[in-house]
């Protein structure tokens, strides 16, 4: 039962890890698109 539990702790706190990344990378991935516009406007 130990077992178990610390293996959906794990699982638990790897999901979130992955969830924080994609959620930096999209924030980046928005920045680099506003900044080509606005070098392709100016």
């Amino acid at each position: 039962m130990k077992l178990s539990r610390l293996a959906s702790i794990a699982t638990i706190l790897v999901c979130a890890l992955a969830v924080a990344s994609c959620a930096n990378t999209v924030r980046g991935v928005k920045r680099d698109v506003q900044s080509t516009a606005n070098a392709i406007e100016n």
